[in-house]
């Protein structure tokens, strides 16, 4: 758990505006600090599972964070990931093409001749 002091340095480093205390950018450094801190626990304690489950989903709410900005300003992604020193696979802009082998594509349109058939 962060102190007060540590998360009010962070805000105002992160923060888009003067009051904001809640954007992408903002969480996305919190909960970066917060899994530094969890993961340096969880080296001591190896067997802290309920802590492993924290950790787990404060990844996994960084990285929806972390895909949410990528969609809506890709330039504060970048700046952010490269600040907080992040190990990132960028998101498919457009996931609607196809990513299935060609065989398979082949197969599945076999599959649907003989079904019209």
């Amino acid at each position: 758990m962060l102190d007060k002091k540590k998360k009010e340095k962070i805000i105002e480093k992160y923060k888009t505006h003067a009051s904001d205390t809640g954007s992408s950018q903002v969480q996305i450094a919190i909960l970066t600090e917060e899994v530094k801190e969890l993961t340096k626990h969880l080296k001591e304690h190896k067997k802290d599972f309920s802590s492993r489950r924290g950790l787990l989903k404060k990844v996994a709410e960084r990285r929806r964070l972390l895909n949410y900005l990528f969609r809506e300003d890709q330039k504060a992604y970048d700046e952010l990931v490269k600040d907080l020193k992040l190990k990132v696979i960028k998101p498919q802009e457009d996931k609607k093409e196809d990513i299935l082998p060609d065989e398979l594509i082949e197969a599945v349109e076999e599959v649907e001749d003989i079904e019209k058939e």
